[in-house]
């Protein structure tokens, strides 16, 4: 299992392969004008790559200067969908369920947020949760078809509560940020992926659960439901990166839990080593701003 990631050290680009250890220094590639995206595309060996371009190590006291970036997110956030199936998930099937799941979509690529930085949210939300995810990862060639390249996990934040009070709100209930890991695993979507959810609220953690997700855990055909998205021209924009979240198990909100603004939420996921970790903001400067402007 090949683990890819994108960063920024000291004001360049790099790539590096695994999933590097908090204790440990970090081997970086210099990205050059390589485009990771045609690479992948082209079945190109990264691994070829990194040995052939060199690498830089950077000790573990200046880890911090590393910025991780979303797994090849393009420059320009338009270049970029982020969105994602409801109700996909075995534990939520019910005799309303459809033969094909809701679509949504969530923003384009300027939404993803990695690990450490703020989750916004709209500041009239009725009731967020978080929901632990796959993200499928499509690139999108010079032909309209979309390529599979690799998956990463995510925090699909939701105001669920706006859904719940009205179904037809499915749109307005996932314009909320996404986080995501930096982390592209460069193998199928996996079948069972198992972790846990804490939430802290001004330092203490008040809630506390498990999660189970995976394709197994799903009640439909993930290359059914992928084949009938992506069945859409409007989609099919060659060079168009694709961050597809897949539903999730129970969350917070099934519990009882409600989320407030400048919680704290934890994924980890366990059982592939990976764990995100953000603040949520129920608030939209630039819609205040905006509004204070208007007479």
């Amino acid at each position: 299992m090949t683990v890819l990631f994108e960063c920024t050290y000291r004001n360049e680009r790099y790539f590096g392969l695994g999933l590097p250890a908090d204790d440990e220094p970090l081997r970086l590639t210099p990205l050059g004008g390589v485009d990771l995206r045609k690479l992948l595309l082209a079945r190109g060996d990264v691994a070829v790559l990194r040995a052939a371009s060199g690498t830089v190590t950077v000790p573990v006291g200046e880890r911090d200067a590393v910025s991780f970036r979303p797994p090849l997110l393009p420059d320009h956030p338009g270049d970029a969908m982020v969105g994602g199936f409801m109700q996909t998930h075995n534990v939520k099937v019910d005799a309303d369920t459809p033969s094909q799941p809701n679509w949504f979509l969530k923003g384009l690529g300027d939404v993803l947020r990695t690990s450490g930085e703020e989750l916004r949210a709209p500041a009239g939300a009725v009731a967020l949760t978080e929901e632990a995810e796959i993200v499928l990862v499509y690139v999108t060639d010079d032909d309209h078809r979309p390529r599979y390249v690799g998956h990463t996990f995510g925090n699909d934040l939701t105001d669920i509560g706006r859904f719940r009070r009205n179904r037809g709100h499915l749109s307005y209930a996932k314009l909320c940020d996404a986080a995501v890991a930096p982390w592209l695993f460069l193998d199928e979507p996996p079948r069972h992926v198992t972790g846990h959810v804490t939430i802290e609220r001004d330092g203490d953690p008040h809630w506390r659960g498990e999660f189970t997700t995976g394709v197994k855990a799903l009640h439909y055909g993930l290359d059914a439901i992928m084949s009938e998205l992506f069945s859409h021209d409007a989609l099919l924009a060659p060079g168009r990166v694709h961050y597809v979240y897949i539903g999730a198990d129970r969350s917070s909100f099934h519990d009882g839990f409600r989320m407030t603004d400048r919680d704290r939420v934890t994924l980890d996921f366990t059982s592939h080593g990976v764990t995100l970790s953000n603040t949520v903001r129920c608030a939209s400067p630039a819609l205040a701003a905006g509004a204070a402007e208007r007479p």
